[in-house]
């Protein structure tokens, strides 16, 4: 995967990909502003928070100053659902109950798309 692409798709076993436009957010300065300050999040937008290495930790959320519920998704290194969390806003602390390397954050019906303990693929756009 090249890992300087900047939108990626994401996609179950059969092929099928999540309706949403995902942006990768893999810099310091776009995974410190996350979703931040931001009114609201389109229906179909989403963001893929990617870690250097699996950890519970690193993979944490907060959701001071957001002011919108999200659906988050947590995946292994191997793209495997870890967990998924309905998100609330100005809630202090997420986080997904095995280490995770990626989390994606969309609207809550990301929730109805994924489930814990399927396989997804990461696929530049």
């Amino acid at each position: 995967m090249n890992h300087h692409a900047r939108f990626v798709r994401i996609c179950h076993a059969d092929g099928d990909c999540l309706p949403l436009r995902v942006r990768r957010c893999d810099t310091l300065l776009c995974r410190f502003r996350g979703l931040m300050l931001r009114r609201a999040l389109a229906p179909d937008e989403g963001l893929l928070f990617v870690e250097q290495m699996e950890s519970k930790l690193a993979t944490s959320i907060h959701m001071f100053f957001v002011f919108f519920s999200i659906g988050v998704v947590w995946m292994n290194a191997e793209g495997t659902v870890v967990d998924a969390q309905l998100a609330k806003p100005f809630h202090p602390y997420y986080a997904p109950h095995a280490p995770a390397k990626y989390y994606l954050e969309a609207s809550p019906a990301l929730l109805d798309w994924v489930k814990v303990g399927e396989k997804l693929s990461i696929e530049n756009s």
